[in-house]
């Protein structure tokens, strides 16, 4: 047992010990070794830290700007429109419609966007337009139904600086200002109006007035647009692309082409003598530079500010009390708040996890320099020490080596992902730092509270568990099974305990091991005893007695496993959701289908000797099938059983027997050619496939099914499958082509499979046929469409690694804190007598049973957290960019998440011992034991 406490000579507990910062240097390359050690633990860790915030910044930057991006600028632009005031006299309508009033006003509406909504002041077109379109008379225009074109009159201000001159010049207003009775006036079109319209330099186009002629506009020039896909040419698209309109009520034939004329700037006023209702209007395109994906609450309230809030008002105030604004930008934004918080809550659950992981790890790292520095810190103490001025010189000594790594690490972090926000970086590495400086004074104050004559035991009967522990454990217990209930209960998106419901259930199983794992060691060791030799049962007796698994060892290696493994069972659920849902829009590997007519008969063959195509299945697909008694369409598949039961099976969409649907009965084939059917197909009812849907609308009584072209075809339900690969929907009907009317048997569709499908020569091959090819590899890429997805994934393939390699340096850590123990053991043993092979087995078998618990006690927990957390957790908005037919994407176990980290663990743990062993006979017991002794 200990000794009683030994109060300190000399000036009592609370003095320095003498010359305390005097040998700082000299002590930090005396531990040489361990201060490196340490730097790069603390560089790495920092580094770590401060990336994730700036990589979730900047993913979330990159993923807002991108679906701004992608959604038309007439959608993200804040219209704003203000009409002449009807009241006023026809000269002070005309002045509001030049160019010094509308860019006053201009100047308004920019100012009146707050901040983070930044105006891209290049792309914010204004100026006054016609809201109905006119229709123009000249027969020479494109009329593709005989309808008279329509154009929309635009007088758009920096026209010259947005475009280049294709021909002509641009237009430009002489002599007196353009008046609403102004009868002539220039305009450009831009090179895709004039070719589509026939429109040429010096054309002249009529358009109707107003009380009054008609209004010329003679084309001066043809520009091209600097820039097609920004605000400004696209916010109104008819401008830069003419569009097919239809006349409303009409046929679907019944066409006319919408262009736009691009006035001179100041020729506003002139639109004022045509029935085209002019309008004034600014455009307030964001400035995609400026968006941060943290702002997202922010920006919203912005736009809602500028479209229905003060920034309108002011506007009013300013400009016209009739003033309007509007805006599909505060939707994009809602569609995009979705994506993002279907996201964050998968990372903030990476993050506690790795974050915890580095936690337990630094803390051993200080655990480990205070257990190997425990007789100096006690000769200290006895000399006179006090803590304050121990923790004093430690904190000292830690700092002068974690403040340059941590500092390095955040340098590092900052130079590799630029571009978003510093604080969160500073204040992670900040915490990361001063943990690290922290962890070896407080573990040796800890550790050296009282003055110490010698060590006491560190067996399992000196060490066992206190009431305490069992308190904490058991509140640990508690917490971590309410956690994992909320995240089944209510999803990844709960409170910050939920997130850690991976780490706690990590953390339960090392403290369920650590209480446990002495029974089967103990159980082991008596039934040694009996075998002869030496190595097993002294080694087992060893492994019985020491204590072991220490808490905070096993903690880390099981969270660390744990985290490893719901890391890795995110990314292989991602990757199976994308690949089921690009099979359910493809329905195979590949699709070569015609919506019109049928495919070549040397098609198939064609395609079939293509590289890389395994098996080619064809069928004959109708969308316009109509049940007699409903009159609904439902999509009607002709197929070769034989064949595409094989499909279904290696698809795995809606296996089958192939038996059960021939239309012959009793499992007799009915062969057909490729185009060539039964003839009436009445003689008796097709056995068919059907959705769940159909056959519950339609019942499995044989009914009269009427094809497009005038037949008909009775079908029988007799299988119901949820999917199938020749249709992709809710809705089919799968039957014996060879029982279809010899019109309806012809192939639209060809169904591939294999392993590397060559896109560019299916399509080659296809070419000429009218048919559209469609790949599982092309359809599964297009599901990544957010940086925010790719981003999520690359930040779990770090936590992935993350959570391996602290596996790894905790297992090193509690490796190196018994080292001295075992050089001692063996070198004992070697003065008894015991071989230098013997000690090697000896060090092996005493590292080798704990090792395999931790590893083994690391898959299980790994498996069963999966199991536990997957019915809380979807991956549905990470995995896929649109809604598809794939209902949830849940957590799928990764053996190779599992295995390998382990694996690791158990061969490290093995391995270093054995090296050690072979080191300590290389130096000889004589040296070992002066040194171990002390």
């Amino acid at each position: 047992m200990s000794a009683p406490p030994v109060p300190p000579q000399g000036k009592g507990t609370g003095a320095a010990p003498p010359h305390a910062g005097a040998g700082l240097r000299t002590r930090l390359r005396a531990f040489a070794g361990t201060s490196v050690a340490l730097a790069l633990l603390v560089a790495v860790t920092a580094a770590l830290a401060a990336a994730y915030p700036r990589a979730v910044d900047r993913y979330g930057d990159a993923g807002l700007r991108r679906a701004i991006e992608q959604a038309r600028p007439d959608r993200t632009s804040v219209q704003i429109q203000a009409a002449p005031p009807w009241m006023a006299s026809l000269q002070q309508m005309e002045s509001l419609l030049r160019v010094g009033p509308l860019a006053k006003a201009r100047a308004e509406a920019l100012a009146a966007a707050e901040a983070p909504l930044v105006p891209d002041r290049a792309q914010s077109a204004y100026g006054v337009r016609t809201t109905v379109p006119l229709e123009t008379s000249e027969p020479w225009l494109a009329q593709p139904a005989g309808l008279p074109a329509q154009v929309v009159l635009a007088a758009q201000q920096d026209l010259a600086s947005h475009s280049r001159l294709s021909a002509g010049r641009l237009p430009r207003t002489t002599g007196e200002p353009v008046t609403a009775t102004t009868e002539s006036v220039e305009a450009a079109v831009t090179a895709d109006t004039a070719r589509t319209l026939h429109i040429k330099v010096g054309s002249v186009i009529r358009v109707p007035g107003s009380g009054r002629g008609p209004l010329a506009v003679r084309i001066t020039g043809i520009v091209v647009p600097r820039s097609p896909d920004g605000a400004y040419w696209s916010a109104l698209p008819v401008l830069r692309t003419p569009a097919l309109s239809r006349v409303p009520g009409s046929q679907l034939a019944e066409v006319y082409w919408l262009g736009g004329l691009l006035l001179a700037p100041d020729a506003g006023p002139a639109l004022l003598g045509t029935p085209g209702r002019p309008e004034r209007y600014w455009n307030v395109a964001p400035d995609l530079a400026t968006l941060r994906g943290h702002d997202l609450d922010r920006l919203a309230s912005s736009v809602a500010a500028l479209e229905s809030g003060p920034g309108v008002q002011r506007l009013r105030a300013a400009v016209d009390d009739e003033l309007e604004a509007q805006t599909n930008l505060d939707e994009v934004l809602a569609d995009h708040a979705r994506l993002r918080s279907g996201i964050e809550p998968l990372l903030v659950i990476a993050a506690v996890g790795t974050g915890s992981l580095a936690v337990i790890v630094l803390a051993m790292a200080g655990g480990v320099a205070a257990d190997r520095r425990r007789a100096e810190l006690a000769l200290l103490r006895a000399r006179g020490a006090s803590l304050p001025g121990l923790a004093a010189r430690l904190l000292a000594e830690t700092a002068a080596v974690a403040v340059p790594a941590g500092a390095l690490g955040l340098t590092a972090a900052l130079l590799l992902l630029p571009g978003a926000r510093t604080a969160p970086a500073v204040t992670a590495a900040l915490a990361v730092t001063l943990f690290a400086c922290l962890a070896l004074p407080l573990r040796a104050v800890a550790a050296h509270r009282t003055v110490r004559m010698h060590d006491g035991r560190e067996d399992l009967t000196a060490n066992g568990p206190s009431r305490r522990r069992t308190v904490v454990e058991a509140t640990v217990l508690v917490i971590a099974a309410g956690a994992v209930a909320a995240l089944r209960r209510q999803g990844s998106g709960g409170t910050g305990l939920v997130a850690a419901a991976p780490l706690l259930t990590g953390v339960v199983a090392a403290l369920l091991l650590a209480r446990l794992h002495p029974l089967p060691l103990r159980a082991l060791s008596k039934a040694a005893a009996r075998l002869r030799g030496l190595v097993i049962p002294l080694s087992l007796a060893q492994v019985a007695r020491t204590p072991g698994f220490a808490v905070l060892p096993l903690l880390a290696l099981l969270s660390a496993l744990t985290t490893a493994a719901f890391g890795g069972s995110v990314l292989a659920g991602v990757t199976a959701a994308r690949d089921q849902a690009a099979l359910l829009d493809v329905g195979a590997d590949g699709r070569v289908e015609t919506t019109t007519g049928r495919l070549p008969k040397a098609l198939p063959d064609r395609v079939r000797g293509l590289p890389g195509v395994r098996d080619v299945t064809a069928a004959s697909v109708t969308r316009e099938a109509k049940p007699q008694q409903n009159g609904q369409p439902v999509p009607l598949a002709g197929v070769d059983p034989a064949a595409y039961a094989r499909l279904s099976h290696r698809t795995g969409l809606g296996s089958f027997d192939a038996a059960s649907l021939r239309g012959g009965g009793e499992g007799q084939s009915r062969n057909g050619s490729e185009d060539t059917g039964a003839g009436d197909g009445a003689d008796r009812p097709l056995p068919a496939l059907a959705s769940p849907h159909v056959a519950e609308e339609y019942g499995t009584d044989p009914y009269v099914v009427l094809l497009p072209d005038g037949t008909s075809v009775t079908v029988q339900v007799v299988l119901v499958r949820a999917h199938t690969p020749a249709v992709i929907g809710d809705d089919f009907l799968i039957v014996d082509r060879a029982g279809l009317p010899r019109a309806a048997a012809h192939a639209t569709t060809l169904l591939l499979t294999g392993d590397s499908l060559n896109g560019r020569a299916l399509r080659s091959a296809a070419d000429g046929t009218g048919a559209s090819v469609r790949l599982r590899a092309e359809e599964r890429a297009r599901h990544v469409d957010s940086p925010l997805q790719s981003g999520a994934e690359r930040l779990y393939v770090v936590a992935v690694a993350a959570g391996a390699g602290y596996a790894v340096l905790a297992l090193l850590l509690t490796v190196l804190r018994t080292a001295p123990e075992r050089r001692a053991l063996l070198a004992r043993l070697r003065t008894m007598g015991m071989s230098r092979s013997q000690g090697r087995r000896l060090l092996i078998l005493m590292a080798l049973p704990q090792a395999f618990l931790a590893a083994a006690g690391g898959v299980l927990t790994g498996w069963a957290g999966i199991h536990l957390l997957s019915p809380g957790i979807d991956l549905a908005t990470i995995a896929l960019a649109s809604p598809s037919g794939l209902e949830g994407a849940a957590l799928r176990t990764d053996p190779l998440s599992l295995a390998v980290p382990a694996l690791t663990v158990l061969l490290l743990a093995v391995g270093v011992p054995a090296a050690q062993a072979w080191w300590t006979g290389r130096r000889g017991s004589v040296s070992e034991l002066r040194l171990g002794d002390h």
